[in-house]
């Protein structure tokens, strides 16, 4: 049987998230986003009258992960399930996003691409957590400025304290969800986000964003 890891929810959560210990990029973005839908308590919520295994396919790669909800805990493993009650395929990069209609169970697939795509919180609120979450990086800059467009004009926001700072500007929702790890940092860039600092702090941001996606 394959080793699982728990990863930590918020107790208003029932439903306890596994991965493998040695999971793949796929398994760590799925379940760093099944634990941001519990920690915003939109995963029971979604999730509280469905069991059942998922295949989560990737719409242009061979990736495969399968999603195991049973009624006291969710598992999340490597590779398709032989008998799905549901596949889903997603686009990684885009949140999840299905680019097929799901086969097998629809109630399943669906509950399941919800919980996927739990909504973002207020970019100022994402942006603490993660400088929170990454500030034992190695290299990491001291400040992290965020600068954006809010519904009464432009909005700043400064995190941490020194020297060294490293700007990030760009329309909230898309600066929220590469804070959150539901969007691709580098990706992020070519979507609107634009940056300003070093190459050496580009690749240790780089890092950090990964940190939020994969947990790792």
């Amino acid at each position: 049987m394959t080793e699982t890891t728990t990863l930590p929810v918020r107790e208003a959560s029932s439903l306890p998230i596994g991965i493998e210990d040695d999971a793949t990029p796929l398994v760590r973005q799925i379940g760093q986003a099944l634990r941001e839908a519990a920690r915003v308590d939109h995963l029971p919520q979604v999730l509280a009258d469905v069991l059942g295994t998922v295949t989560v396919r990737s719409h242009d790669t061979p990736q495969a992960a399968t999603i195991l909800i049973d009624a006291s805990r969710i598992d999340v493993t490597s590779g398709p399930s032989a008998t799905p009650d549901a596949t889903v395929v997603v686009d990684l990069h885009a949140r999840f996003a299905a680019t097929e209609a799901p086969e097998g169970n629809a109630a399943l697939a669906t509950a399941v691409l919800s919980a996927l795509r739990p909504p973002l919180p207020h970019w100022r609120d994402a942006a603490e957590r993660f400088w929170a979450a990454t500030r034992s990086i190695p290299g990491i800059p001291d400040v992290l400025v965020v600068e954006t467009e809010g519904p009464d004009g432009p909005e700043t926001g400064r995190f941490g304290a020194g020297t060294t700072q490293y700007l990030m500007a760009g329309p909230a929702d898309l600066l929220a969800g590469v804070f959150t790890g539901a969007d691709d940092f580098l990706a992020s860039l070519a979507a609107g986000v634009q940056i300003k600092g070093t190459l050496a702090q580009l690749s240790v941001m780089t890092a950090a964003s990964w940190k939020v996606r994969f947990d790792v």
